[in-house]
């Protein structure tokens, strides 16, 4: 296990009926709000009328960011930061989904700089300070909520970039289980797989001797495992949204990834598909993780895919044929919660793929479980193509 620091600054408050707290949390840091939140489904399903009420009661003030998309653009953070601005903003507050939150984040990071947000994501400018953010989640998937990460879109440039400051933690989440009643089978699904695709970037990893974290996330998969499918025939299951929400936030808190090296090359390859076909993260995630997976494979990592098998899956036999067996038990997962297997059936069109391969490795090879070059990501990406 490698040496590590860890701090876990955000003040969580889980449960129902915890939207009461949200007044007092917005308090500590001042009176004027921003408003931050997706495409209406707050409007929708009554949370938005609740939070005003609660400004109301508090005698907060507030102007609003709206509409934001599935994959957030620079162009609401950049309305963002300048209602920050012009409005002297003492606290950005998502409600929403990690999209919403990662647009918050940035918003607030905006706010005090004087050039393009877009800086951010290029190296042209670091972030150091930001304005407090709050969460008020409706989504388990990205994690957003308790971490230091920031994904945003740029139409113009056709790029999904992310980047990372400890200022952008938010300072308190507020995670009630029933806000994700009402999150679509097809939302509820990617969701999950969002979450066990953050949990395998952490686990499939060169560092030897991490049998804690290991067995934390092995935990978070079978949770996602068993309650995903739960959470889509019963949207309105208190336990099985409660679980997964929970799982989103602790598999990338920071908890895993400690004294680890990390891969993320799923993620690498899947944000140059989203960058241009503009696909929901999860879903991409999903059809690529198991080509990944089977492309990854040799006699050096059979041993953890073996005992991924062995552990999430409760599957035994010969390493190599363990490992396939547990790669084939993923693979058949993602396709029970209805989700696409192929990069075609999305949409994706075959001529862009080396393209997209470019894009991936224009900074390096990616991964560290096994270093992928251009060739590698094409190869993955042609299988993911054909399902």
């Amino acid at each position: 296990m490698l040496n590590f620091n860890l701090h876990f600054p955000t003040r969580i408050c889980f449960g129902r009926g915890k939207i009461e707290e949200l007044g007092r949390e917005i308090s500590r840091y001042g009176n004027k709000v921003l408003l931050v939140y997706g495409q209406g489904s707050i409007k929708r399903n009554g949370l938005y009328e609740q939070v005003l009420q609660i400004f109301r009661d508090n005698s907060i003030a507030h102007v609003e960011v709206s509409g934001v998309q599935a994959n957030p653009r620079i162009s609401s953070v950049r309305q963002g930061a300048e209602l920050c601005k012009k409005n002297d903003i003492h606290l950005v507050l998502a409600v929403g989904g990690g999209s919403t939150i990662d647009c918050a984040k940035i918003i607030a990071a905006g706010a005090g700089y004087e050039g393009d947000p877009w800086d951010f994501f290029t190296g042209r400018a670091r972030i150091s300070h930001a304005l407090p953010v709050g969460a008020v989640l409706t989504l388990a998937a990205t994690g957003s909520e308790m971490n230091s990460n920031a994904v945003i879109s740029n139409d113009e440039t056709a790029q999904k970039l992310g980047t990372a400051s400890s200022a952008l933690i938010p300072r308190f989440s507020i995670l009630d289980p029933e806000y994700t009643f009402s999150v679509p089978p097809a939302q509820t699904a990617a969701g999950t797989i969002d979450i066990m695709s953050h949990v395998f970037e952490q686990y499939f990893s060169p560092t030897p001797d991490t049998f804690i974290q290991d067995r934390l996330a092995e935990a978070m998969l079978k949770t996602c495992i068993h309650y995903g499918p739960i959470a889509m025939a019963e949207p309105d299951n208190y336990e099985a949204r409660a679980n997964l929400m929970w799982a989103g936030s602790l598999a990338l808190n920071g908890l895993l990834k400690a004294g680890k090296h990390t891969d993320w090359a799923t993620h690498g390859i899947e944000h140059e598909i989203s960058a241009l076909y503009d696909v929901t993260h999860g879903l991409g995630l999903a059809i690529l993780t198991p080509h990944w997976m089977r492309y990854v494979l040799d006699s050096r990592t059979a041993p953890q895919l073996a005992e991924y098998a062995r552990n999430v899956w409760n599957l035994e036999g010969e390493e190599m044929a363990l490992a396939r067996a547990g790669i084939e038990k993923t693979a058949e997962f993602f396709k029970s919660l209805n989700l696409a297997t192929s990069l075609s059936a999305i949409g994706v069109e075959e001529n862009r793929l080396a393209e997209m391969a470019v894009k991936a490795t224009s900074g390096g090879a990616l991964g560290s479980f096994k270093k992928l070059e251009y060739q590698d990501v094409l190869n993955i990406l042609q299988a993911a193509y054909a399902g």
